[in-house]
């Protein structure tokens, strides 16, 4: 028995040992500097896929770095696909996957400017009403959030459509909060919210369906945090699912942006997808 806990802690001090980082990460900015070189040892196994990340503490000192710096991290590490965070469980390192899942037409540009505009207002307007919703919904509020998520995992199976059922989803968050103007701005802004209604989709149906999964994914996190009445977990989840969003359509754009600038203006651009 205490060989086997001598062994266990041995093996947790070397995953430590592993993952000790620059004293200061400068440059681009601390948190781009933390993405690099986490990134770095997943895609040298350093860290391992299923390895679950130290927690936040543990990385601010390894690091040298803030709370809000290593959020920023993760979620940039979750929407490029590196990581998954689970509430209350921790943040496990994924199968590290080559190429990027989104590509962007040059000429949709100004088009995922606008989408990226709408994504940050989102962040602010329904990080707020994901709280409210933890502490005022109710029984039906609920049923109809469950309702919208299990449509839209099935229409994913199905190849149908998940738009309707993602837009339920978020229009009922903002009808719990039990304060009208925020369906009432979620109903304006409509299925304009969403950046694959704006731009081009995916061509890859399996690289699709792989998006729609981890997206669906955020919303059942949003759905547990709300269900068991937790707000600061319900508005941490809401952040973390849009600010992904965010930054999957932000790194479309910076592909589309190099694209642009290499390719001869006689040419035609590159089949676009969905971000």
């Amino acid at each position: 028995m205490l060989d086997s806990a001598s062994s266990l802690a041995a093996t947790d001090k070397a995953k430590a040992a592993a993952f000790v980082g620059r004293p200061r990460v400068k440059g681009r900015g601390l948190a781009h500097g933390l993405v690099d070189d986490m990134a770095q040892k997943i895609q040298a196994q350093t860290l391992r896929p299923g390895d679950k990340l130290p927690t936040e503490s543990a990385i601010m000192q390894a690091y040298g770095v803030s709370r809000t710096v290593v959020r920023e991290a993760l979620s940039k590490l979750q929407a490029s696909g590196l990581v998954e965070t689970h509430h209350g469980v921790g943040t496990f390192v994924l199968q590290p996957k080559s190429g990027g899942m989104f590509r962007l037409d040059p000429a949709e540009l100004a088009t995922s400017v606008d989408v990226l505009s709408v994504l940050e207002l989102r962040i602010s307007l329904e990080t707020g009403s994901a709280g409210l919703a933890a502490a005022r919904c109710s029984e039906e509020d609920l049923l109809a959030m469950r309702q919208a998520l299990d449509e839209f995992e099935h229409n994913v199976r199905v190849s149908g459509d998940t738009v309707a059922p993602d837009l339920r989803f978020h229009l009922r968050i903002a009808q719990a909060t039990g304060n009208p103007y925020f369906a009432d701005i979620m109903s304006h802004l409509g299925t304009s919210i969403f950046p694959r209604t704006r731009i081009s989709a995916l061509v890859d149906v399996d690289r699709r369906s792989e998006y729609l999964s981890r997206v669906n994914r955020e919303h059942e996190e949003i759905y547990e945090a709300i269900a068991r009445g937790d707000a600061e977990s319900a508005r941490a989840a809401m952040r973390i699912h849009l600010t992904n969003s965010r930054e999957r359509l932000r790194r479309a754009q910076e592909a589309a942006r190099s694209a642009e600038a290499g390719r001869p203006a006689d040419t035609p651009a590159a089949t676009s997808a969905d971000a």
